[in-house]
């Protein structure tokens, strides 16, 4: 399976993120969420939708053939998507055990979305990491 086209790698994101300015990180988000693996619209159901959010957001987990989980996932908000793409960047393609123990929050620490953006963007991240998370634990 093909993750993001030319998946970026979170530390080049990092330091390129640092320079922009408010307009720009958003451009940047936006171009991140638009890079996302298309996510089919079958799979975007009632239980694949990720509470709490302000936009509707679906994440769906498989296993690749070496147990590495794959996420699929998409918003109908453009920035959201963005968050999203993110979030993966930290887990993508890696094994159950190796996300448990990834500390999401502290990658994308360097980002500062929760002063970048409004709240009501960024309220739903804890919840879809928590989603991955309690996925990575039923592959465990």
């Amino acid at each position: 399976m093909a993750a993001m086209t030319d998946t970026p790698k979170l530390a080049d994101l990092i330091e390129e993120y640092e320079f922009l300015d408010a307009d720009d990180r958003y451009r940047l988000l936006i171009d991140l969420g638009r890079a996302l693996e298309p996510m089919p619209d079958a799979l975007k159901t009632d239980a694949t939708l990720v509470r709490g959010c302000s936009a509707a957001v679906w994440v769906y987990p498989t296993a690749l053939d070496d147990g590495r989980l794959h996420f699929l996932a998409d918003s109908n908000a453009a920035i959201t998507k963005g968050i999203i793409a993110l979030v993966l960047l930290t887990v993508q393609d890696q094994a159950p055990a190796v996300i448990g123990a990834t500390d999401i929050e502290a990658a994308l620490a360097p980002f500062d979305l929760r002063n970048q953006l409004s709240s009501n963007r960024t309220q739903g991240i804890p919840n879809m990491i928590a989603l991955i998370r309690q996925t990575a634990a039923r592959y465990s």
